[in-house]
């Protein structure tokens, strides 16, 4: 009767491992052998080659563009941000599209809160054009595929929980007698029950390893070309390039890495009460 608990726990674990196991080798092209949308991110360079604004996406997704277009219209005087959470319009003369949709997103009163502009832009056709892009070329995850390998990953959990749950439920079921008679061992039972929890935890150490560098924004791919951009600001520090270095400093790490005070202030995250 104890073993009946054993049947849903193997199930849960191999079925829970097996779609995340898909799922990675779905979104990495050097797994599955198959380029995304049928594209290698070969043919996406032919077109244009990545640059900072796509860099940012897959290093910090939608915001950390708006950021760094942000911080770079306050360097070429197009905007003023302000500690107290308000962005104003200094010289309206966008030279991208991204610059353009800014613009757009303040209005024409000239000002609006830095918070909301962040969030309007992130979530705007330029910033959108970016991510599709990226994804065509294999380099960024699609938000859909995040969204199921974060549920694919809280199933495998959610597995592991739950076969502990039936782990016990079998020793109850099992009872004093059994275990300590001769039909059910305790040692057999546990050595059984193993099976699943192996599967179960091992695919969560995987996830661990080879899901979470790729789930933010960056697939495989992606993760290459932002290690490049780190050996790069390594060797700009130790060049003395500080401006690229700031640049690439914000792109890699975020706002909260800018020397700037009054920047690192403008575009914090609001402060929950």
């Amino acid at each position: 009767m104890a073993y009946v608990f054993l049947v849903p726990a193997c199930l849960l674990a191999m079925l829970s491992a097996l779609r995340l196991c898909r799922l990675v080798a779905a979104i990495d092209p050097t797994i599955s052998g198959t380029p995304v949308r049928g594209r290698s991110p070969e043919d996406g360079f032919a077109e244009r080659e990545p640059d900072l604004f796509d860099a940012a996406y897959l290093a910090g997704g939608p915001e950390r563009v708006v950021d760094l277009t942000l911080v770079r219209m306050v360097a070429k005087g197009v905007l003023h941000l302000a500690h107290t959470g308000w962005t104003s319009v200094a010289r309206p003369h966008p030279q991208n599209e991204l610059e353009a949709a800014v613009l757009t997103a303040i209005g024409p009163e000239g000002q609006c809160r830095t918070e909301e502009l962040r969030r309007e832009v992130a979530h705007g056709a330029a910033v959108l054009e970016i991510a599709d892009r990226l994804t065509r070329w294999g380099l960024a995850v699609a938000p859909g595929t995040r969204d199921t390998l974060a549920q694919a990953v809280a199933g495998v959990r959610w597995s592991l929980v739950a076969t502990l749950g039936l782990f016990a439920a079998a020793l109850g079921a099992a009872g004093a007698r059994d275990l300590t008679g001769a039909r059910i061992g305790l040692a057999a039972l546990a050595a059984w029950f193993t099976l699943p929890l192996v599967l179960s935890a091992g695919t969560l150490l995987m996830a661990r390893i080879e899901v979470y560098p790729v789930t933010p924004w960056a697939a495989p791919p992606g993760q290459d070309l932002l290690r490049g951009l780190r050996a790069g600001a390594r060797r700009a520090r130790a060049g003395g390039f500080r401006g690229a270095d700031q640049t690439l400093t914000l792109i890699l790490r975020g706002p909260s890495a800018l020397r700037e005070p009054y920047l690192r202030a403008a575009l914090r995250p609001p402060q929950s009460l």
